[in-house]
């Protein structure tokens, strides 16, 4: 019975001792620090403001189409109202869509930031993995994201290893 006691003891001192190979990184300085990153969300911000002008101005039509028809509403007949409304309705509808074609889940902002960020975030990911690899870590952490870390001494940090291994140096 002490020698189940006494090997369980061991094997679970030796399950913490492995696992205790760990290292933090803060993807936010790094980003900061790859142009690449920076020239890729000024390019997603300029599309951004472009697309917003554009179902910008079609909402502004709808109000336009709106303001007119409640100042010409008393003068027109049904058949009139109901058309000007349709109007109104179809430009609101026609801002929705593409607010929605723009801006959705699976939109075109979506599409287009996977396809400028994803292969950086990739690179940085394959920087993280070889060094891990390398040194034995089995855990690495993000400290940006990682809401719930009070303390981490700066011994554990690869940031600068990951920025030196994709080839910036600060």
């Amino acid at each position: 019975m002490k020698k189940i006691i006494l090997s369980l003891m061991v094997l679970v001192a030796s399950v913490a001792a492995n696992a205790q190979k760990y290292a933090l990184v803060d993807m936010e300085y790094i980003l900061k620090n790859i142009p690449a990153y920076e020239r890729a969300n000024e390019q997603l911000n300029q599309v951004s403001k472009k697309w917003e002008a554009e179902v910008d101005a079609l909402l502004s039509e709808a109000e336009t189409l709106y303001k007119k028809y409640q100042s010409e509403s008393v003068f027109l007949s049904d058949a009139q109202k109901t058309k000007a409304e349709e109007a109104i309705m179809a430009k609101e509808k026609e801002a929705s869509d593409l607010k929605k074609k723009y801006f959705g889940s699976e939109g075109e902002l979506y599409k287009k930031r996977q396809s400028l960020l994803a292969p950086i975030q990739d690179e940085i990911y394959n920087a993280v993995k070889d060094i891990s690899d390398q040194k034995g870590y089995q855990l690495v952490l993000d400290r940006a994201s990682g809401g719930s870390i009070i303390f981490a001494s700066p011994k554990i940090d690869i940031s600068d290893d990951v920025l030196q291994k994709l080839g910036y140096f600060n």
